[in-house]
């Protein structure tokens, strides 16, 4: 097999993780999820203007932490006669929730469908939340000069899990089948919301971000979105004064620290060449899963296209 760019195929399969975990991570993210508890019941489901003959397309619409308006993609099988699967998609670092066709694959064997526009970037969510410092062309470290509670991915990563919630409490949705799934920042959000909620049963994420930045960073690869890290360096702690505490406080929001929590079968699929999201700080993720799990390995290819990706993903949904 060829060399992973940045250590050897088997220390990969046991290497722990760089980025520092803080010691009150635990707290931070109870206290995170007694939020989502507080939150306003105020779901609201638009029809979309978007339909076909065997699905309800719909906008859905609830309120996230911070008072942001946030909006997911909804889509039901017309004919549900008994409760059903469903699944949730998360899309890519700046994207959106994709076009309708995109998730009717699901819905066509049955399946609710809820696919999430993260806050802040390309799709209808709202981020109203005010945070102080570093705002400049970044997601990953927006909030990072202010208090841990305000990093937009504590409310990204709480998005997810409160979208989770309103789909397993949905009537004709089964609680015991629901699964998750993304690519790069969708992989990343794919752990984070199986971490986050345990009910989750399978999850899988394709070459997942937001894991183990000061490995990301350490590397040095110069690669978008992990250089965002290198330009604030650059421009706001150029002699690094407050390097530990800069990673301490992307520690919040890594996603290998939330991995202990998944209790989910989860399938990761990595490509070795993968310089945008690197094999080492997915795997460090994925180490520290405790549950049933499995890879799939492309040695040969990096951050793209993975040829039978989403067949085998969708034949692991599909057995729900």
């Amino acid at each position: 097999m060829p060399l992973s760019f940045d250590m050897p195929f088997e220390q990969l399969l046991t290497y722990p993780g760089s980025n520092p975990r803080p010691d009150d991570f635990d707290e931070f993210w109870a206290r995170g999820l007694a939020e989502l508890d507080g939150l306003p019941d105020d779901v609201e489901i638009v029809p979309a203007d978007f339909q076909v003959p065997f699905a309800r397309c719909s906008h859905l619409y609830f309120t996230g932490t911070g008072g942001a308006r946030v909006h997911a993609k909804l889509l039901r099988p017309a004919a549900a006669p008994e409760p059903h699967p469903a699944v949730l998609h998360f899309h890519g670092y700046g994207g959106d929730s994709g076009d309708w066709t995109g998730l009717l694959a699901y819905v066509a064997l049955g399946y609710t469908v809820a696919a999430l526009d993260c806050r802040a970037q390309a799709g209808r969510s709202a981020d109203v939340a005010p945070v102080a410092g570093w705002t400049m062309a970044s997601y990953l470290l927006r909030g990072v000069d202010d208090e841990p509670d305000n990093l937009l991915y504590r409310h990204i990563f709480l998005d997810t899990a409160r979208l989770a919630r309103i789909v397993l409490a949905m009537d004709d949705v089964d609680p015991d089948r629901v699964g998750v799934t993304g690519a790069s920042q969708g992989g990343g959000l794919t752990l984070a919301c199986a971490a986050l909620e345990p009910r989750i049963r399978v999850a899988a994420p394709v070459y997942p971000f937001l894991c183990d930045y000061r490995r990301a960073w350490e590397l040095d690869l110069e690669k978008a979105p992990y250089d965002e890290i290198t330009e604030y360096f650059r421009r706001r702690d150029p002699l690094h004064e407050r390097e530990d505490e800069i990673f301490h406080r992307l520690g919040y929001v890594d996603a290998q620290h939330l991995a202990p929590r998944i209790r989910a079968r989860t399938l990761l699929t990595v490509g070795l060449a993968d310089q945008v999201c690197p094999p080492s700080t997915q795997f460090a993720a994925y180490n520290k899963i405790p549950g049933e799990k499995s890879y799939r390995l492309y040695p040969d290819f990096a951050h793209e296209n993975l040829p039978g990706t989403a067949d085998a993903v969708f034949t692991l949904l599909r057995d729900l």
